[in-house]
């Protein structure tokens, strides 16, 4: 009972989903498309001067992940020396 229900509802998502499109007639795509390589976000945010910002927070996240790493290795060095897996050879 529960597997033709399962099929029954896997069935109508299939056909649910074949009328489903995104973005249909948003945007028109043109040859001038994929050779427009500017990108009007990043140059407003450049000249309001908002893009040191990102660039800082991101650089800010990627050194907090980097020491947070750095942190977790040395406790786990630890505990491995306090354990003595270190001297038997078990962990490389």
């Amino acid at each position: 009972m529960i597997k033709t229900v399962k099929k029954i509802f896997v069935f109508v998502l299939l056909f649910v989903s074949l009328h489903v499109q995104a973005q249909d007639g948003a945007y028109e795509i043109t040859d001038e498309s994929y050779t427009d390589t500017s990108v009007e976000m990043a140059d407003v945010m450049r000249e309001n001067g908002k893009i040191y910002v990102v660039v800082a927070v991101v650089l800010m996240l990627f050194a907090g992940i980097v020491v947070y790493l750095v942190l977790l290795d040395r406790k786990i060095s630890r505990l491995e020396k306090e354990m003595g897996l270190r001297t038997k050879g078990e962990i490389e």
